[in-house]
């Protein structure tokens, strides 16, 4: 696995509304899930070769001089352009050491992945509950396997990534899905998405914040139309595309309003939360005081 220079490895969030993170971490770069619709693949993030993996230069050290210096404790976040679990996490154990950092600071964490490895680390996540919020989130976007591995290729089945859930919500950790992207046409039927949701509530899922569509542009949008044709042959849903979207960003489903419904009432009726405000104070409840910490 290469390596990359970093000067930095926190990135201090303007807002807090995304998760309530008041941080953003990235140890690694790059990603080799192969996911046909990842949106980090577009040409504005400047990542060359975004299917290789490339580990941060002194990501540790950096790291913990950061939090050394920090007065004001808050939720790191991580996950968002890079995969956290990635297979190379394994044996490099860059993730694993961070949340040791992250735990003997004071701050609190929320992860999204879509590795079961993750599972490695709830002892970790479980000591960092002790003092700060913790919210740990799988990306499920089909609840059939078969699907996953198609659009999804080099990562963990859904099933699999469900187990984990599970595995995380006995051991008393707070646990979420983003449902995101529900990509039109292929995953947002009625079918799929109460599956998911149904099978959330039967692994202790505590929330899902969802996108019914995804985004598209330059490079992104040609590379995906291209995986649709290599999948489905005949039966590829580009022209659907074109037809809808054209060269739109947001390629909301047709059927947002219709999957909106039905995706609340089944939640209400599990008693999953989904409204951003809400997730953020569910999973925070208790630890308010805790958020000013000196050193």
């Amino acid at each position: 696995m290469k390596t990359i220079p970093a000067k930095t490895i926190l990135q201090k969030n303007k807002s807090t509304d995304w998760f309530g993170n008041d941080y953003n971490m990235n140890l690694y770069r790059g990603c080799c899930h192969g996911c046909i619709y990842c949106d980090s693949r577009s040409e504005c993030y400047g990542i060359e070769d975004f299917d290789e993996i490339c580990a941060k230069e002194n990501a540790l050290p950096i790291l913990r001089d950061e939090l050394r210096r920090k007065v004001r404790g808050g939720v790191i976040g991580t996950g968002a352009m890079s995969d956290p679990y990635n297979p190379f996490e394994k044996t490099e154990e860059l993730s694993r050491h961070a949340a040791e950092l992250i735990d003997a600071y004071g701050f609190g964490l929320t992860v999204v992945t879509k590795s079961p490895l993750i599972t490695r680390d709830i002892d970790i996540f479980t000591s960092i509950k002790e003092h700060s919020p913790v919210l740990l989130k799988m990306t499920i976007t089909t609840c059939d396997d078969n699907l996953s591995r198609l659009i999804e290729p080099n990562v963990a089945v859904s099933s699999e990534r469900f187990r984990a859930l599970a595995e995380m919500s006995d051991a008393g950790l707070f646990t979420g899905i983003t449902l995101m992207p529900v990509l039109p046409f292929i995953e947002d039927t009625d079918e799929n998405i109460l599956g998911i949701v149904r099978t959330a509530a039967e692994c202790g899922v505590r929330i899902i914040y969802p996108a019914f569509g995804m985004t598209l542009r330059g490079n992104q949008r040609e590379y995906y139309f291209r995986k649709l044709d290599e999948i489905f042959g005949k039966e590829s849903p580009v022209q659907r595309y074109i037809k809808q979207f054209g060269n739109y960003y947001e390629c909301r489903s047709p059927k947002v309003k219709h999957l909106w419904k039905i995706f609340t009432e089944e939640c209400d009726k599990n008693g999953i939360l989904y409204n951003m405000h809400d997730i953020i104070k569910a999973y925070k409840l208790g630890y308010e005081s805790t958020q000013l910490t000196f050193f």
